[in-house]
């Protein structure tokens, strides 16, 4: 069947078009490149800038809290000797007691006191005694009954006398000897009181440091955990800006695309136009909706073009 001629200029200048669109290279950076990639989103530049920043920033608090710890291990270790301490006061004040506990604190000179004193009583006595004597030898009864009986009751009351003082001066160290063991009983329980307050109070302390370590590696903990919650919240709002800015530059490299290809898309359609009049060879489907590569797009116009000459003019032998 031949082809009417006005469809033969219509192939003619379908061939021409085709001819003047791929001798013209499609320009694909318009639709390539580094552009169409989503750069770094100024939220996650910060949260990188906020990670570097904060890169050992709890180092301080993990400091204090081994200096805490060591302090606390310190001040225990001194309990050993507080306790040593405490029982030495304990024995001595058990040491303290008893009926001869008393004794350690009697005055070394106490004898040479007492002897002294008695001498000088027994000089004093002599003293009385010759007044008696010159007494009688003045009255005239000097080796009387009356001298007799008075010296008798003289030497009777000085030696009671003497033996009352001498009672009182061992009495008198005695006294002052037991009330110094008092005191020093009652001075070791005090001692001993206060070395064990001593204790307990030291133990506080180191119950302190230890407590005061742990509320810094709890600061610690605390400052990495708040630092990587702001960096990961920052990372993640960064990301989903960088995701819509790339969703964007997605849509504008497939728009790009499309208006590169779009003279090919229209000349394959012309195509498929020519060849359906002529009832013959189909061409490449061109759909725009679909993301249609460039071989792809240049070997279904060839087609169409090869299709529709061979249809019109005749392929080379045929008859």
């Amino acid at each position: 069947m031949a082809t009417p001629d006005f469809l033969q200029d219509y192939a003619k200048d379908y061939a021409a078009q085709a001819k003047g669109a791929y001798s013209v290279p499609i320009d694909t950076t318009q639709f390539t490149g580094r552009q169409f990639v989503a750069g770094e989103d100024p939220l996650q530049t910060q949260a990188i800038t906020e990670a570097q920043k904060g890169l050992g920033s709890y180092k301080g608090y993990l400091t204090a809290a081994q200096q805490a710890q060591t302090d606390a291990s310190t001040t225990l270790g001194g309990l050993g000797a507080m306790q040593t301490d405490a029982q030495g006061f304990q024995t001595a004040q058990a040491g303290a007691t008893g009926p001869n506990a008393y004794q350690q604190f009697m005055s070394p000179y106490q004898q040479q006191v007492i002897d002294a004193t008695l001498s000088e009583f027994d000089k004093s006595r002599l003293g009385g005694q010759q007044n008696i004597r010159d007494a009688a030898v003045s009255s005239g009864n000097f080796g009387g009954g009356r001298e007799g009986a008075m010296m008798g009751q003289y030497n009777a009351d000085s030696l009671a006398d003497r033996s009352a003082l001498q009672a009182q001066m061992l009495q008198q160290g005695f006294g002052q000897a037991n009330q110094l063991a008092q005191q020093n009983f009652a001075n070791q329980g005090q001692l001993f009181g206060n070395q064990g307050a001593l204790m307990q109070n030291q133990l506080g302390i180191a119950n302190a440091q230890a407590g005061l370590g742990q509320a810094q590696l709890g600061l610690s903990n605390f400052e990495r955990s708040g630092l990587g919650a702001d960096v990961g919240a920052l990372g993640q709002l960064g990301s989903l800006r960088q995701g819509l800015t790339q969703g964007q530059l997605t849509a504008d490299q497939q728009a790009a695309q499309t208006a590169a290809y779009e003279p090919y898309g229209r000349l394959s359609q012309y195509g498929q136009g020519l060849t359906g009049l002529s009832g013959g060879v189909a061409s490449q489907q061109y759909a725009p909706e679909q993301s249609i590569s460039p071989m792809s797009q240049a070997v279904g116009t060839a087609l169409g073009v090869g299709g529709l000459y061979g249809k019109i003019f005749g392929f080379p032998g045929d008859k």
